[in-house]
């Protein structure tokens, strides 16, 4: 059902946490399923220096949540304003059909912090 790095993203998941002074907060959650993701930034020079998740949710959330972090940090605001979902789903090995609102939620909450890169 779950992929080896789906399933590796849980189980060990990368960057979970808070940032203690993070540049923006965004927390996202998903009304139908109750999943929570909260990510914290901390944004130097235009880019994304650091990023913590905490997850409330199914396997998938957690796990998305988890390889987001991993790809998100080290790039510019506008390299992260352009992830897919299809990098993201690529990045956990694929998921199940049931299971694709993980990395829309992943997505919604960065693009939620960014935005307040804006102001």
């Amino acid at each position: 059902m779950y992929s080896a790095q789906l399933l590796d993203h849980f189980q060990n998941p990368r960057n979970a946490g808070e940032i203690a002074a993070p540049d923006a907060i965004a927390e996202i959650e998903n009304p139908v399923c109750g999943d929570v993701l909260r990510l914290t930034l901390s944004i130097e020079a235009g880019r994304v220096r650091e990023i913590r998740f905490r997850a409330k949710g199914c396997v998938a959330a957690m796990a998305c949540a988890s390889a987001l972090t991993e790809l998100v940090a080290g790039k510019t605001v506008e390299e992260a304003r352009n992830m897919t979902r299809a990098s993201l789903t690529a990045a956990v090995g694929g998921l199940p059909q049931g299971s694709t609102h993980a990395a829309q939620l992943a997505l919604d909450a960065l693009a939620a912090g960014l935005r307040q890169q804006e102001r």
